[in-house]
């Protein structure tokens, strides 16, 4: 993971949720654990918990869940006993897509977080 944010400034991950909500799923637990090791393992890394949601619902509905989602994300880090100040959220909801939303493969594509160097 820290390959990666020192080359391309961001992970794309897909944490599951429970379906319109900000629910972390079971399912995902792994995921927010490997986010913790690397934020323990670097305690200078600075980061921020980006939501993405697909074009499904209302653009201000979709902006409003990934900014949940984004949230949750960096409760489950302070949980942990991440600083705080170590994290940031935001939710873009459907406004950056990164693949086409007339697909179910490119809608589960836009249904991400986003981790990104700050």
């Amino acid at each position: 993971m820290l390959a990666a944010l020192d080359k391309d400034g961001f992970i794309a991950l897909y944490i599951n949720f429970d379906s319109g909500k900000a629910v972390i799923g079971a399912d995902s637990q792994g995921i927010i654990d490997q986010i913790y090791r690397l934020l323990k393992d670097n305690p200078g890394l600075k980061v921020g918990i980006e939501g993405h949601t697909d074009n499904s619902g209302t653009p201000e509905g979709n902006r409003k869940l990934s900014e949940d989602r984004a949230a949750a994300v960096v409760s489950a880090l302070k949980a942990k006993g991440i600083a705080a100040g170590r994290l940031t959220s935001t939710g873009w909801g459907q406004d950056r897509p990164i693949a086409d939303n007339r697909s179910e493969a490119g809608r589960a594509q836009n249904r991400r977080v986003e981790i990104v160097k700050k």
